[in-house]
């Protein structure tokens, strides 16, 4: 029953990954659909890219740039950051996205309706009947039951179905980079500050809100992502891997995934809990620069990385930035 529950919680996370859009998630490169799949195998330990150097007048911030979904082997260490917290006065990281047992049980209750198909109805029944048709294409390559998934709305039974797609070419979203620079801080008894992005009443107020032509959109971006997009992100992880940011930014989105982003722009809910997001963060880091503090913080790269993100925002503001 744990588990059960447990995968309910994470309906809730991995719908917006299905959208291939919450919090620049999943940003890569559109590949050719015969493009060869290559499970990614690491040993050994991997400290992934170098930090950016936030610096002001008074304090200064490293950046951690993180993506996700990376290698399922990967061992994460890095000197650098290990060294950086020995002179730091704390750590900045998201706060985990965490519902109890009770609240699940709730959730699954009292959300059926925004959660499940109901009615009587199936995936099929719900799901535009072109979407259907590459989604149970897709079904059959990573399941061997018919109707797996189908009892789920269809943002939410994509989400499922990426993320058995992902561990079949040796990826996965269980390693949190977040996790592990935690447990140093405690190590070198460095402060920590979770930053509270969004809490379920978000997530389940974009889910509520959304349009069937923008769910529409955001499934065709994950169904691509599935069908042709699976190379770019053993590509992207591998990148982070081996620290090549040059590499990560030389990827551009699917035409799909730009779509879905688009229409979620034009979502009023989604659209404020993507902009709040980015200015919670450059909030929280220049409150410390300002302080004279030094901050290691712990960002999703796309947030950094993206047009406007959080690096452009710093440099508009006026601060250096030394890139790693």
């Amino acid at each position: 029953m744990g588990e059960f529950l447990r995968t309910r919680a994470w309906i809730l996370t991995t719908s917006f990954v299905a959208l291939a859009a919450f919090a620049g998630l999943s940003r890569a490169a559109q590949q050719e659909a015969d493009a060869p799949i290559d499970e990614i195998v690491v040993s050994g330990e991997r400290s992934g890219p170098g930090l950016w150097h936030v610096h002001g007048l008074q304090g200064e911030s490293w950046i951690l740039g993180t993506v996700s979904p990376l290698p399922r082997e990967i061992t994460w260490r890095s000197a650098q950051v290990e060294q950086i917290l020995g002179g730091a006065q704390l750590v900045l990281v998201s706060k985990p996205f965490e519902i109890g047992i009770i609240r699940e049980l709730w959730l699954f209750i009292t959300q059926r309706d925004l959660l499940m198909v109901t009615g009587g109805r199936s995936l099929r029944d719900v799901m535009a009947p072109d979407l259907y048709a590459r989604f149970a294409r897709l079904r059959s390559l990573y399941s061997p039951d018919p109707d797996k998934w189908s009892r789920y709305r269809p943002i939410i039974a994509t989400a499922f179905l990426e993320q058995a797609a992902l561990h079949q070419v040796g990826l996965s979203a269980r390693l949190n980079v977040g996790n592990e620079v935690r447990a140093l801080a405690r190590k070198h008894d460095v402060r920590i500050e979770e930053i509270k992005i969004a809490g379920v009443g978000d997530f389940l107020g974009a889910l509520k809100t959304m349009s069937p032509d923008t769910e529409n959109k955001c499934v065709a971006a994950a169904l691509g992502t599935i069908e042709t997009g699976l190379p770019r992100l053993v590509s992207r992880a591998a990148a982070w891997v081996t620290g090549d940011i040059a590499r990560i930014q030389s990827l551009p989105e699917s035409a799909e995934v730009d779509a879905c982003l688009a229409a979620l722009g034009g979502d009023t809910r989604a659209a404020d809990l993507l902009a709040r997001i980015r200015n919670t963060w450059v909030a929280a880091i220049e409150d410390h620069l300002r302080r004279g503090e030094v901050s290691l913080a712990v960002v999703n790269m796309d947030l950094l990385l993206q047009p406007g993100g959080l690096l452009d925002r710093l440099r508009s503001d006026g601060y250096g930035i030394d890139a790693p």
